[in-house]
């Protein structure tokens, strides 16, 4: 599939948690093919940022929209630090729940990161990389617009930066977009970047 045309929009957003403000007054847009980073330090308000892009928490003030539209998590994949792994379930039970929750029917792809031989292996015997691998593969399992990365790279060796970053090159070229927090390079050319501060 090819987006051409895509264009997301945040207008004068604000965030507060638990009664303090987060962050205000930020905009920024991001269109086909772009990559907008996020950096800043820890409690800066870049996972809130991520998961106000996704829909799934409403800001302060301000507004984000996709195409004119307000967003939509059906839009987008949201991979954040938990990786919503069910432990009692094998690599492939939890890519085929994934994948039939995301409204996919294709048998589970687990090669895009090298998972096969991990397929009847329990989640919970997994290290910290082969869950972030598990939690990765959701992004091919099911085709959407919008990636939003939470430091993606965490966790990852060397081979599995590498396979991220096809992937990622995969779907800026077919006209996907990307906003990834990272406090590292991405490993691919982000012409955008947002530097969060922390407000206290």
């Amino acid at each position: 599939m090819r987006w051409p045309n895509l264009v997301l929009e945040a207008k004068s957003l604000a965030c507060e948690r638990g009664g303090r403000l987060i962050f205000k007054d930020l905009n920024f847009t991001v269109a086909s093919g772009e990559v907008l980073e996020l950096r800043g330090p820890n409690g800066s308000g870049k996972s809130s940022l991520l998961r106000l892009v996704a829909g799934f928490n409403l800001p302060s003030s301000g507004e984000v929209s996709f195409n004119g539209q307000g967003s939509r998590s059906e839009n987008a994949h949201y991979i954040g630090h938990s990786e919503s792994v069910k432990p009692g379930l094998t690599v492939y039970e939890n890519a085929k729940f994934w994948q039939k929750f995301l409204g996919a029917s294709e048998p589970p792809l687990l090669s895009a990161f090298r998972l096969e031989r991990l397929a009847g292996d329990e989640a919970r015997l997994l290290s910290e990389g082969q869950r972030r691998r598990l939690a990765l593969s959701r992004l091919v399992a099911v085709v959407r617009p919008i990636w939003l990365l939470d430091e993606p790279t965490v966790g990852l060796d060397q081979q599995a930066v590498s396979d991220l970053h096809r992937e990622m090159k995969e779907h800026l070229e077919s006209g996907g977009l990307i906003i990834a927090a990272t406090h590292v390079g991405l490993g691919i050319d982000a012409k955008r970047t947002v530097q969060m501060s922390d407000l206290e």
